[in-house]
């Protein structure tokens, strides 16, 4: 917990192990961590198998901020390479990454005023850990995944939204109403476009929307959005072509225009299903720890490493996702994976977790 969750190298626990009388060496908290991520590999196995059924998933996604140069959603982490064949970021460092997956529907699934509640698919996070970027990634990751794809540009994920041979695609794509906001909003900052700051104007009226609905049943967010939502949507279009006929063609407010133009039936899928977000912040929200934890510990020591980082997270993450405590959560489950029956493996979910002390029955002596 203190190197995933709270972030502490395991050189610094080293040293505060020490000062309380315990010497151990870093390369056997190494060995614990890998360990005890090795033992609960079923159980996590068994999570990213369950979130990854799931037919609506936050992906993670890597536009180019075009007016920055500055990737966004990036989850790239540092990995010692001693091999000496790559260079990329000095000798005896490379670059790996983490994919991160997110079944998250609570702004829909959250007990509203009437009582009722909207679907039971409890919320989690699902880690994976490449060498690099590749395409091939996500298609791998997603291979038995289909239904609705919350994500953001990234070629992996683009192609996993276009129609096969068969006319059929295997995802349908939500975009990212935020990001397209962040485009708009970094046009304003750098040159106080009017443009610009109507589009943001236009766009928060749209979460204005969203924050009235926030935790209604999906029936009740889509026709809200139906009535109120879809006509300052269908407005945002016409407008945002009547400007782009108006403004230079090449330059940074004419790209953050093509670029919704051009994937326009994404921008509006979340109109059509109560169920989608309007923007991908769920997966952002799950990668923020890989973030804080990198100023940190700086790097993984190796491949095995970063695979170690990714089955820790999904299984943290998810935990704390369902209002658990993670340490309480781990322990609990660490005391009892060798003996749970292989197909009990269910009743350790942190959606159905229960403490053993809660499962066993009290006895009726005095």
């Amino acid at each position: 917990m203190s190197k995933f969750d709270d972030h502490v190298p395991l050189y610094r626990l080293n040293e505060i192990f020490a000062r309380l009388g315990a010497d151990i060496a870093d390369t056997t908290l190494v060995d614990w961590c890998g360990g005890a991520m090795k033992a609960l590999a079923p159980l996590i196995d068994r999570i990213g198998r369950e979130i990854l059924a799931a037919d609506l998933l936050h992906a993670p996604s890597r536009r180019m901020h075009a007016f920055a140069c500055q990737a966004m959603d990036d989850t790239p982490i540092r990995v010692l390479d001693r091999s000496g064949k790559d260079k990329g970021l000095g000798k005896g460092v490379k670059q790996g990454r983490i994919w991160v997956y997110v079944r998250d529907q609570r702004p829909s699934h959250r007990r509203c005023a009437s009582g009722a509640t909207a679907g039971t698919a409890p919320p989690g996070a699902v880690c994976r850990f490449s060498t690099d970027r590749k395409a091939e990634h996500p298609r791998k990751h997603l291979s038995e995944s289909g239904g609705i794809l919350q994500a953001d540009a990234h070629s992996g994920f683009r192609e996993l939204c276009e129609p096969g041979t068969d006319g059929t695609a295997q995802f349908r794509e939500a975009a990212c109403w935020a990001h397209l906001r962040r485009d708009f909003h970094d046009v304003w900052t750098a040159t106080g476009s009017g443009i610009a700051r109507e589009a943001l104007d236009r766009i928060g009226k749209l979460y204005d929307i969203e924050r009235q609905i926030a935790g209604q049943p999906a029936e009740v967010r889509k026709a809200v959005r139906q009535e109120r939502s879809a006509p300052r949507v269908a407005a945002f279009r016409a407008w945002a072509e009547q400007q782009l006929g108006r403004i230079p063609g090449k330059g940074d407010l004419a790209k953050a225009f093509r670029y919704a133009l051009n994937r326009w039936g994404s921008f509006c899928l979340f109109l059509e299903d109560g169920r989608v977000a309007m923007d991908n912040n769920a997966a952002e929200r799950g990668m923020r720890p890989i973030g804080v934890g990198r100023r940190n510990w700086l790097f993984a020591g190796s491949d095995t490493g970063g695979e170690t980082l990714a089955r820790a997270m999904t299984i943290i993450e998810s935990a704390k996702m369902n209002g658990l405590d993670p340490q309480a959560y781990l322990a609990d489950v660490l005391d009892r994976i060798h003996d749970h029956k292989i197909n009990r493996l269910d009743e350790l979910l942190p959606w159905n977790w229960k403490t053993q002390a809660a499962e066993t029955p009290r006895s009726d002596a005095a």
